[in-house]
């Protein structure tokens, strides 16, 4: 009963080969090194997030100082909020590691940020902080031309007017989105230090939708004198037409989408008073105004209380107007102070006179082009006469 037997001496082998192989096929929770021995598998760091500038910060720039970053892992939600709540917007770069604004912050202003971000197990951190904006010593202010949802004519150009001089052009320059539909290339022009002009370099086509947002707020124009505005603005292009008066000549003929819609009989600048020559575009629009010379260089001149159906071409004063007083000029001889006159009744109340069908057919921002005046071609900031300049000065 005490003896092994020789079956029984197989079987105890047998089963100590099976506790072998069980045991090499265990997991121990430790990684085999190389050459024997074993390393602990850790799990990754948790992410690192910082917020620039530190919490509590005083005097923070309008922009290049605020930037969140995440170390060991992704930022998944950046959101920065002013005094009121309302969201500054941003963009996430190098593969979601770092946030910053996309637009200047407002000045004086308080600033909350709330960042989250999670390694690559998932594990989320977040972290907060506040900061307050410098204050500005002075402002300027931004004045436009186009109103919001106008229908403009094709040698529409946006100008852009502030109200005290701008040293640093490109940062104020940068801060004007313009986006259109379909997509062309429109770039801005400084005239001196208080405007700033934007347009294509060809007429805009037909039925193009512009958008343009002005960011200006936060932005140093000059040392200590940040701007003010944030707007949103848009317009739409509407039908081409182009109008050719031929001073010469005496007429106007009127280009409607490639087609001549009709040719006017004109009178121009009289010898000495000369209307300027170039593509010219129409700002304003009056059923009746008045033109008074002393107000454009020729006083005691002309003083006209109800000049029909104008509208103006240039700052300096040139207008394509109705004219009542100059009866038989009209295609015979130039009489004007330097305006373009059609026919027109005193009163502005006949729809059938050469000056109303063209004041009826003309948008805000349709082109006039004077040709064969016997003067110059008409600086290209005296009203919105940019298209005289060519693209590579503009």
């Amino acid at each position: 009963m005490g003896r092994a037997t020789a079956g029984n001496g197989v079987v105890a082998a047998l089963l100590g080969v099976l506790l072998l192989a069980v045991t090499a096929c265990t997991g121990s929770g430790r990684a085999e090194e190389p050459g024997g021995g074993d390393r602990e598998v850790r799990p990754p760091a948790p992410v690192e997030i910082a917020i620039a500038p530190g919490d509590g910060a005083r005097d923070v720039a309008t922009s290049g100082e605020l930037a969140v970053t995440a170390e060991g892992g992704t930022l998944t939600s950046v959101r920065v909020t002013d005094g009121r709540g309302r969201e500054v917007p941003g963009e996430l770069a190098g593969n979601a590691t770092r946030w910053a604004p996309s637009e200047h912050l407002a000045n004086d202003a308080r600033y909350e940020v709330e960042a989250v971000g999670e390694n690559a197990a998932g594990e989320e951190r977040s972290r907060t902080a506040s900061f307050r904006t410098v204050a500005a010593e002075a402002t300027f202010g931004t004045t436009w031309n186009v109103n919001d949802g106008q229908e403009v004519g094709v040698g529409m150009i946006l100008s852009l007017t502030f109200d005290t001089p701008i040293e640093h052009t490109g940062a104020v320059a940068d801060a004007v989105g313009i986006t259109t539909e379909p997509e062309v290339d429109v770039r801005g022009h400084w005239f001196g230090e208080q405007r700033l002009d934007f347009r294509p370099e060809e007429y805009w086509a037909p039925g193009t939708e512009v958008s343009v947002s002005l960011r200006l707020r936060g932005v140093e124009g000059a040392d200590g004198v940040y701007g003010t505005l944030r707007e949103n603005l848009s317009f739409t292009v509407g039908r081409s037409q182009v109008s050719t008066v031929d001073a010469e000549a005496l007429t106007m003929k009127v280009v409607r989408d490639g087609e001549t819609r009709r040719t006017i009989p004109v009178t121009t600048g009289a010898p000495g008073y000369e209307t300027w020559n170039g593509r010219m575009v129409i700002t304003e629009k009056h059923v009746e105004t008045r033109m008074n010379g002393d107000t454009v260089g020729y006083p005691g001149e002309y003083d006209i209380m109800d000049v029909p159906h104008a509208m103006r071409l240039s700052t300096s004063g040139t207008f394509i107007h109705g004219n009542y007083w100059a009866s038989g000029a009209f295609g015979s001889y130039n009489a004007s102070h330097g305006c373009i006159g059609l026919e027109d009744v005193q009163g502005a109340y006949d729809d059938s006179t050469p000056a109303a069908w063209f004041y009826d057919h003309s948008l805000i921002g349709d082109v006039v082009e004077v040709v064969n005046s016997n003067d110059a071609v008409i600086a290209p900031d005296n009203g919105l006469s940019g298209w005289n300049m060519n693209w590579g000065e503009w």
